[in-house]
């Protein structure tokens, strides 16, 4: 089977060469011809764990092409899908849904022969109606579908997402639709992966709850973290008595600095516009898009009481570990860090700061910020380390070498990847989350 995936980012560029190692063949388009240009050189424009090896070896098959040609990519394509951005829409918080659009015309213009269009895109519900009804308004002559098929994949361990999800969902509301999609994703019928066919609005509403959901769980964790820290209890203990029971799970129960990336907060924020738009609020993913927002910031000053608070602050040095919302990814959207670096350069503090990936994504964001080429560079003089994302670079640091290095022996652990006894008996004035 012929696949067209238009759009060449994260989601796209992941889906493609998966799909092409399934045995499709595949061709990925984009507007930007230099990103077209990198993919042709074989550089990823993304950072992912096995994405540079699985996109080479599809290509050398002869499965995998890139082109900025939407009329070239989807001739003689049997499923054409949309994986462009949808971030949130200046000024009002809705998910921008200009890109769709657009690939919708141009999709309907150029159709030489039936075909089922996939939205992979995060979209609100109903956005597979008004892509219907731009198509169908481009006069074609050729028989088409469209599709929901949302994207449940995590960065840093997209590849293994999709070839091993826990399930597949697709929205289809004819016959033609869900048979093309049953050849589409065969290889993943044979593995018998879970796959649930719904209703496309059910199946949009599905990718947005689903990322609601465990948005929650991030932030009532956090909250927990912070009232254990008031009453003498541990968050990590807490943790797991709550996640041994099945009906409430283990995951995405990890107290830190709050949410970020690509999905969470702009998923969370497209839909509360939606609850609004239909009169029918969600009060709780509201408090919880509200306390994730002032949770980055009170980590700047949880940091900023490690150096003696917000009045003795100026002049100091901290060293920043981990920029990405991440580990494992070079994603810098919406991270904490820069957050937190925010509130420390606005009250006079020096921010030095090393990632093993996101650093030179995070440049341009963060100005004020000094980047260094390893960990122990920006530790050096340093009046407090400040750990922002869990990278394992950072689990197994040189605690003498530290200790040498910084002005101070004083760390704050936004994410809890040391042991509190162990890094006082090390000599350390030690911060946690949630931890004694």
């Amino acid at each position: 089977m012929k696949i067209a995936m238009v759009g060449s980012g994260y989601v796209g560029l992941v889906s493609g060469a998966c799909f092409a190692d399934f045995g499709h063949d595949v061709v990925c388009i984009d507007k930007d011809q230099s990103k077209i240009d990198r993919l042709h050189e074989g550089v990823m424009p993304i950072y992912e764990p096995g994405l540079d090896a699985l996109v080479e070896n599809n290509v050398k098959a002869g499965r995998l092409s890139f082109t900025t040609s939407l009329a070239e990519g989807v001739k003689d394509a049997a499923a054409i899908f949309i994986a462009v951005g949808t971030p949130s829409r200046r000024g009002d918080g809705h998910a921008d849904l200009s890109f769709v659009y657009a690939v919708a015309k141009e999709v309907g213009e150029n159709l030489a022969n039936d075909a089922v269009v996939v939205t992979k895109s995060t979209v609100p519900v109903g956005t597979g109606d008004e892509v219907e009804r731009i198509i169908a308004g481009t006069g074609t002559a050729q028989k088409f579908a469209v599709v929901s098929n949302p994207e449940f994949l995590r960065e840093g361990a997209a590849i293994g997402d999709f070839k091993r999800p826990d399930r597949i969902v697709i929205g289809a509301e004819d016959e033609f639709g869900e048979a093309v999609m049953r050849e589409v994703y065969r290889p993943l019928f044979l593995n018998e992966s879970p796959i649930l066919f719904t209703s496309r609005r059910t199946s949009e509403l599905i990718k947005y709850a689903a990322n609601a959901f465990l948005a929650t769980k991030i932030t009532f964790i956090n909250e927990m973290a912070d009232l254990c820290e008031k009453v003498g209890a541990d968050v990590q203990d807490v943790s797991r008595g709550i996640g041994m029971d099945n009906r409430i799970g283990s995951k995405f129960l990890h107290a830190g600095p709050g949410y970020g990336g690509s999905c969470f907060p702009k998923d969370t924020l497209a839909l509360l516009k939606t609850a609004e738009d239909y009169d029918s609020p969600t009060r709780i993913v509201e408090a919880v898009v509200n306390v994730n927002d002032s949770r980055k910031r009170a980590m700047g000053r949880k940091v900023l009481d490690a150096i003696g608070g917000a009045e003795d602050a100026r002049g100091k040095k901290v060293a920043l570990l981990g920029l990405t919302f991440k580990p494992n990814t070079d994603d810098m959207r919406d991270s904490p860090a820069i957050a937190v670096a925010q509130t420390l350069t606005d009250a006079g503090v020096s921010v030095a700061a090393y990632d093993p990936e996101g650093m030179e994504l995070a440049a341009p964001m963060m100005p004020q910020v000094a980047m260094c080429d390893d960990p122990y560079t920006a530790i050096e003089n340093a009046d407090a380390i400040a750990i922002v994302t869990e990278w394992d670079a950072f689990r197994a640091l040189d605690l003498d070498r530290v200790k040498e290095l910084a002005k101070a022996p004083v760390m704050v652990d936004l994410r809890n990847i040391y042991n509190p006894a162990d890094m006082r008996a090390a000599g350390f004035t030690y911060a946690s989350i949630g931890r004694a």
